[in-house]
């Protein structure tokens, strides 16, 4: 159990310093405009929110000091 805390605990810390540091984002496509079978599309490349990672490396850190601490 211990060792899967802290598995978990160093993959969110890592994603959430991936994500503080500018290097998370994600593709959205929205259609535009659509006329029977032909259609108009925009792809935007779209930032995840700073607070997720933020709050991705305190739970992270969180699940680590208890993987680390931990009696079990």
């Amino acid at each position: 159990m211990r060792i899967l805390l802290f598995i978990v605990g160093i993959l969110l810390l890592v994603g959430g310093l991936w994500v503080v540091f500018g290097h998370g984002s994600y593709t959205q496509t929205d259609t535009v405009f659509q006329l029977g079978s032909a259609k108009l599309t925009a792809t935007h490349d779209k930032a995840v929110p700073q607070w997720l990672g933020i709050s991705g490396i305190v739970v992270g850190a969180l699940l680590v000091l208890g993987g680390l601490f931990s009696k079990r």
